[in-house]
């Protein structure tokens, strides 16, 4: 199984290098003009080339958006028949990726990524008289003029932006000072190599709430490699996790109807009519595309239907500086329900079988138990060799009881493989 919950992702290796020709050439048999664009990994210009490769082999029209973010990329996808990132997103340096995209932004579902791995089995390539060829063009200029026609500042306000030397560092902080923010960027050149681990956790970023404080910011937006993710710190300095953002951006969206994912918390359900889906992004785009107003996950992708169903960070962070701009952040999150919740991911050496152990029909979706004060969910995930585990309580003792059941749940499953 070569797809992940978002596309392929590995360690960079000459295998990936030949594994991102076979794909280009596969995606371009299906798909005659696509949008290529590309991260700031020092191995992602290779992987284009490989990709683009491939699909020139099989006559499309390749439209490069040399480094662009995910989300950039999928805005230009609506002018064509697929889009291809070259991206690890938040993985480490050392990995490198390829995410496929349609036209309306949503990642390729389970069935169009099953058709890719069993067209590779097959590749064809064209004639010398029936190549493709590369047209260059300005995605991002495209995507930063979309979302200031649809985000207004009501005053000016000041924000830090950290965007970890990913791809997000070529529109973000540009597109927050035409919306009228004061700019504190931190770590926003582009560079193969990341000031720090890109996945925008509150462990990653320790001195990001003494700059709020100090530069008296009415927020903070950090982003990913691909910036496909936003997370944020609120004007007090303090990390805002992700179920508290999304029940935010549904407030202020007034959004009624919301898709999550599994792991995550129940208080949103006290804000909003709630479906959840398995984590992963994907499946959360693709249960908007039937029902839902907005939609997210707590690990940093916000998508908003009317603008895209690819998750947008970039749009996300021009939104949260307008929400800063009319409303006091902190206040609203001290007015929201919360519950304790506790996450933990575990290095193992076999989390499929694992999974399986446990009976999980899917070894990403997982197996959940809950009951009227808490639940926990153990999944493997999509995009690293972890088993993750999932825990909340309506009281921090019963989030506690609830991590250590489903600890005590992995361990019994791991002694059944030895």
């Amino acid at each position: 199984m070569l797809f992940g919950s978002s596309g392929i992702r590995q360690e960079f290796g000459s295998g990936l290098v030949d594994l991102a020709l076979r794909i280009g050439a596969v995606t371009a048999a299906g798909a005659t003009t696509i949008a290529v664009g590309r991260d700031t990994r020092t191995t992602s210009e290779l992987l284009e080339h490989a990709v683009v490769s491939g699909m020139l082999s099989a006559g499309a029209t390749v439209y490069s958006c040399g480094i662009a973010p995910t989300p950039t990329v999928a805005h230009a996808t609506r002018n064509t028949d697929a889009g291809c990132m070259i991206t690890a997103s938040h993985n480490p340096e050392s990995y490198n990726g390829v995410k496929l995209l349609n036209p309306d932004g949503s990642s390729f579902t389970l069935r169009q990524q099953a058709a890719i791995e069993e067209a590779l089995r097959a590749t064809h390539w064209r004639t010398w008289d029936e190549q493709g060829h590369v047209s260059p063009i300005d995605a991002v200029d495209a995507h930063r003029e979309a979302i200031l026609d649809q985000v207004s500042l009501s005053r000016p306000v000041t924000v830090v932006l950290d965007c970890g030397n990913g791809a997000g560092s070529v529109i973000t902080p540009d597109l927050l000072a035409a919306a009228g923010a004061s700019v504190v960027a931190l770590n926003c050149n582009v560079a193969g190599r990341f000031a720090r681990p890109s996945e925008p956790l509150e462990a990653n970023l320790p001195y990001i709430g003494e700059i709020v404080r100090r530069r008296n910011a009415a927020c903070a937006v950090i982003h990913d490699g691909d910036a496909d993710r936003m997370m944020a710190f609120d004007e007090r300095g303090r990390y805002i996790d992700g179920d508290h953002l999304l029940m935010l951006f549904a407030k202020y969206l007034d959004k009624k109807r919301v898709v999550t994912t599994v792991d995550a918390s129940m208080a949103i359900e006290e804000i909003a009519e709630v479906r959840r889906t398995p984590v992963g992004d994907s499946f959360v785009s693709e249960e908007l595309l039937s029902w839902g107003d907005f939609g997210g996950e707590a690990s940093g992708s916000w998508i908003f239907p009317g603008h895209s169903y690819c998750p947008d960070g970039i749009y996300a962070a021009a939104l949260l500086c307008e929400i800063a701009s009319e409303w006091s952040i902190a206040e609203e999150l001290d007015r929201m329900p919360r519950y304790t919740l506790l996450r933990e991911a575990y290095r193992v050496g076999a989390p499929r079988e694992i999974m399986a152990a446990m009976g999980a029909s899917e070894p990403t979706h997982g197996v959940r138990f809950e009951d009227e004060d808490g639940w926990y969910l153990i999944r493997a995930s999509g995009t690293e060799p972890k088993v993750r585990i999932t825990a909340e309580g309506r009281t921090p003792a019963k989030a506690k009881a609830m991590l250590e059941a489903g600890h005590a749940a992995l361990e019994k499953a791991k002694h059944t493989l030895e």
